[in-house]
């Protein structure tokens, strides 16, 4: 069994990496796409759907399971693995994003930040300490530093001091954390949409040596151009031998323009909220299951998938299900959808082996493109 946390950098093609994160629980293979288990679930999946897909990760979020069932209380259940059935890695957020975005009632201070559940209203209080303990609880495998994450655009003085906050707060997250034999914590790189910021919060992150590295504060409200020249600008300022985690995105073409820059790591609500929505992703792009024109028509989503809910159902049966608002459409086209995300990942992954990155990039790209079959 590994007992220690450590990430090997197996492969490059121009800045995309081929790397493997090993740890106690398992192996993680990046480029790699976390599916995101909110509450301690993957939304209409089963855990060995989630598994069967080909994810060697999940991430909770520990906002919510502090809210509901309580951290305390997943701790004397045997921690967020045993409680879900995942028996795998798991990474935690710190809890800060939804403070700041899903709490109306918060005051921001030094030590940390009060708010009132978005449930009930009862109060609480995170601090760094706290949601570094909170994680400890939740036997959290890669767990995040508390930051203050700004939506953009914002003023260039807020995002300045959001920042230097965040840095004071990851210092004190390290020295919560201490020495925990076969797990992690990550600092998270802000700055906004200002490219001096950016460079030193990940230079600053750097220097306190942690054994991961996320990139936050983007895909919230920015174009995807701003979003790449901050990658652009922050990923050679943070270490090689590192893993590096770009929070909260994205979309398939997000993806591939991140991993080109160098990202190995991502998760996002995107492939199960769309899935609950009747959208599908596919090797031809977006698929809208809600359209009048599958009504009819008799033909699965992708024929060449490996994926039952892409391969051996009717886009009629689906359309059927999603106008029907049956539980049933979500759970398949979710299913879809992540099946859909961890094969692009294993394509990136085996192109970066191959050194023919930029020409599957291309083919991947080109398919999305030519778009979806024409109606019957």
């Amino acid at each position: 069994m590994i007992e220690n946390f450590s990430f090997s950098l197996l492969a490059t093609d121009g800045k995309a990496r081929r790397g493997e994160i090993s740890m106690p629980r398992g192996r993680i293979r990046t480029p790699a796409f976390m599916p995101v288990g909110t509450g301690g679930t993957v939304k209409a999946m089963y855990m060995d759907q989630v598994r069967g897909v080909g994810a060697d990760i999940i991430l909770g979020n520990t906002y919510h399971l502090m809210l509901r069932p309580g951290a305390e209380r997943v701790a004397r259940l045997g921690g967020l693995h045993e409680f879900a059935r995942w028996p795998h890695p798991i990474l935690t957020d710190s809890g800060g994003f939804q403070v700041m975005s899903l709490s109306k009632l918060r005051k921001l201070t030094e030590h940390g930040v009060t708010f009132r559940s978005h449930i009930d209203g009862s109060p609480y209080e995170m601090s760094p300490e706290r949601s570094i303990e909170i994680q400890g609880l939740l036997h959290s495998d890669i767990q995040m530093q508390l930051d203050e994450c700004t939506a953009l655009p914002a003023d260039a003085k807020e995002i300045e001091r959001a920042m230097e906050l965040s840095l004071r707060w990851a210092e004190r997250c390290k020295t919560a954390f201490g020495d925990q034999p076969g797990k992690a914590m990550f600092g998270i790189v802000q700055g906004g949409d200002i490219a001096p910021l950016r460079v030193r919060s990940a230079q600053a992150l750097s220097a306190m040596d942690l054994k991961g590295y996320a990139i936050g504060g983007l895909a919230v409200g920015e174009p995807q151009a701003v979003m790449l020249d901050m990658l652009d600008i922050t990923c050679p300022e943070l270490p090689t031998q590192k893993p590096r985690y770009l929070m909260g995105v994205g979309t398939p073409d997000d993806i591939l323009k991140s991993v080109a820059r160098g990202i190995d790591m991502f998760d996002c609500v995107m492939p199960t909220r769309a899935g609950r929505h009747g959208l599908a992703y596919t090797r031809r792009g977006k698929i809208n299951l809600r359209n009048a024109r599958h009504a009819d028509d008799p033909r699965p989503l992708d024929e060449e998938s490996d994926c039952p809910a892409a391969r051996d159902y009717s886009r009629a049966y689906l359309h059927h299900l999603v106008r029907s608002q049956e539980a049933l459409g979500a759970m398949l086209l979710t299913w879809n959808n992540l099946s859909y995300y961890q094969k692009l990942m294993q394509h990136i992954r085996d192109a970066i082996e191959a050194g023919q990155f930029d020409a599957r990039a291309a083919v991947i790209t080109e398919g999305w493109a030519r778009g979806d079959l024409p109606p019957l």
